[in-house]
């Protein structure tokens, strides 16, 4: 393992000190660090790779400086676009170091999502033409590596990926000797936990309800309820990867079949990387749909690095874009509150789209587990359930 100081000092001798992109679990000691060690407006934690790609190319051409983006690689799609079209040599040639989490890796365990992207991630950049080196536990190599990095990034005056495998950077915990001027505590605003709040959320649903959760801890804390109370598992769509994309999804199945009611149970960090569809949604204007943001104001999955969810008003944002009813709340009595007032007897109590934030605190149980059933079976499952009730 390195030490993610080291790695950093080494990029700060070529003069690299701004750095942007989506948290990452392999890459969660390297972005603890620099947090505690970067100015306010040399690390801003993107809404979604694109956007990081597209904020350090802007930081290029301010600065003439040469930044780094760091993503998981379940994030390359979204960086495709500005990566070719902006970047790429054949654009506007500016030039900046890829940072890349390589989940899925073959030949080590992962989750079925990240499986097929491991597979490709190199054969992505290899299809892209962005130079890549597999990072080095090695600190003379990674001495060498970096060298050749900005070797060539200074020649070509273009971008050369850095891919971090599992256990590459040494655990870091940030100390007193850390900047912690971006460090925050939302949680403390919040009486629930995640947990909790999908607990109340699925208690008080109609058998007719469907739910389509996000990626990350709440799919796996839903599964888990469904067992803890015995309900089963047909009627949720637990979207293991795709982050971004539940509301989308659940939109559609909404607008098919308008006699059902839909729930998305959603997180800020997800609702942010493509808040766009909020303005989808409420354009359809989907009477039988609830989607509920459960906003901690963190990346919980991929190590509690902040998001901006907390800064902004999320049901503000539902309103403007022509949700029928949008409410924040933060306590089990307003939750219960909110959830009654928007019941669902069949369709008739519901006159949607409906939005509710929730405000939870941040972290999950140590014991949680994760769902037994393949992606697959989910999928069969949930379209059995829905034919069966038309």
């Amino acid at each position: 393992m390195i030490n993610p100081g080291f790695f950093c000092d080494l990029l700060a001798a070529h003069g690299t000190e701004f750095f942007t992109g989506v948290p990452d679990s392999l890459l969660k000691s390297f972005c603890a660090w620099v947090t505690g060690h970067t100015a306010e407006n040399s690390h801003i934690i993107a809404v979604n790779e694109g956007a990081a790609a597209a904020l350090a190319s802007g930081y290029h051409l301010a600065t003439g400086k040469i930044p780094l983006v760091y993503m998981q690689n379940s994030g390359i799609g979204n960086a495709v676009n500005p990566l070719l079209s902006l970047s790429d040599g054949d654009v506007y040639r500016i030039p900046m170091i890829l940072l890349v989490g390589w989940r899925g890796e073959p030949g080590v365990k992962d989750e079925p999502q990240h499986l097929k992207q491991g597979k490709v991630t190199c054969a992505l950049f290899e299809a892209m033409g962005i130079p890549y080196r597999i990072l080095s536990v090695n600190e003379d190599e990674i001495k060498n590596q970096i060298e050749e990095c900005y070797a060539y990034i200074k020649q070509n005056n273009t971008l050369f990926a850095l891919i971090v495998r599992k256990d590459t950077f040494a655990p870091y915990t940030p100390g007193n000797d850390t900047n912690t001027a971006n460090s925050e505590s939302p949680e403390k605003a919040a009486e629930l936990s995640r947990e909790e709040a999908i607990e109340e959320i699925i208690r008080s649903s109609l058998p007719g309800e469907i739910f389509i959760s996000t990626t990350g801890m709440a799919s796996r804390e839903l599964y888990e309820l469904r067992e803890k109370y015995n309900m089963g598992h047909e009627r949720d769509f637990l979207t293991v990867g795709s982050m971004g994309h539940a509301s989308s999804l659940a939109l559609a199945v909404a607008l098919q079949r308008p006699e059902l009611p839909v729930n998305c149970i959603d997180g800020d960090g997800a609702t942010l990387m493509h808040l766009g569809s909020m303005a989808a949604i409420g354009a359809r204007k989907p009477a039988n749909l609830r989607h509920i943001v459960l906003n901690n104001g963190a990346h919980d999955s991929v190590g509690g690095q902040p998001t901006i969810a907390r800064t902004i008003s999320l049901s503000g944002i539902a309103r403007c874009a022509g949700y029928a009813q949008a409410c924040s709340v933060k306590t089990r009595e307003e939750l219960r509150r909110a959830l009654d007032e928007n019941s669902t007897p069949g369709n008739e109590g519901r006159n949607g789209p409906l939005f509710i934030e929730v405000l939870v605190r941040k972290g999950s149980r140590k014991d949680l587990g994760r769902p037994r059933s393949t992606p697959q079976e989910n999928k069969e499952v949930f379209m059995r359930f829905l034919s069966e009730n038309t």
